[in-house]
């Protein structure tokens, strides 16, 4: 399979479950891998791949919820279904609050089962596209100075140039020539794009801070 292959990822110490889910979704067209150990799931997604996870909740170990925390930690986040004989109401509101995409027991009908993967995988794609768009612009956000972050901040509340000047004891020309900057290094021109996206790249909390510090002089 190729990297870019979305792969059901399933995670049990039941042997036999394991090889008869394995069983089951091969034959219904997934590419799969099954993991007994919740620490070796976790080393494997180290080195990337997209898809989905299904999880048992108890296990030797590192549970499930436990390996849904750790997995959200990580730098591949992926979309998680539990797979469960041992669920409760509680615990499964605990796993939902944390992110679980479904929540089903062993016995649950296959066709709930393939729309719960589907669902995953659907979401796993949108969070990717979200992680690279939001990764790209911290990137071009990096290129900036401290002083064009700080005259950015400023622009995205919607403060005129000469109201800008005087919150950063700067000239007003000096400002200009930030903006043209911002403008050139983002490649984005108006006020309503830079703020949507500073808002989409999850920039507004940091530029919001850098607003609140004004310094005395240029």
């Amino acid at each position: 399979m190729s990297a870019a292959t979305p792969v059901v990822h399933v995670l049990d110490d039941d042997r036999s479950f394991l090889t008869a889910m394995a069983r089951l979704l091969r034959a219904s067209g997934y590419a799969v891998r099954t993991f007994s150990f919740g620490a070796g799931l976790l080393e494997s997604l180290r080195e990337g791949g997209t898809g989905c996870i299904l999880a048992d909740l108890r296990m030797p170990g590192m549970n499930g919820l436990e390996f849904q925390e750790a997995l959200a930690r990580s730098g591949n986040p992926l979309p998680v279904v539990f797979l469960s004989g041992h669920g409760d109401v509680p615990t499964t509101v605990r796993a939902l609050k944390r992110g679980a995409e479904d929540f089903l027991t062993k016995s649950a009908p296959r066709k709930d089962i393939l729309a719960a993967i589907e669902r995953a995988f659907a979401r796993d794609a949108r969070e990717r596209d979200e992680r690279t768009r939001r990764l790209e612009a911290r990137s071009r956000f990096e290129l900036l100075t401290p002083r064009e972050r700080e005259v950015l901040a400023h622009v995205v509340q919607g403060r005129l140039n000469k109201q800008i000047a005087w919150d950063l004891s700067i000239h007003e020309r000096t400002v200009k020539l930030h903006r043209t900057s911002i403008t050139t290094k983002l490649g984005i021109a108006s006020v309503a794009e830079l703020t949507r996206w500073a808002q989409g790249a999850g920039l507004l909390p940091e530029l919001d801070g850098a607003a609140r510090h004004l310094p005395s002089g240029p």
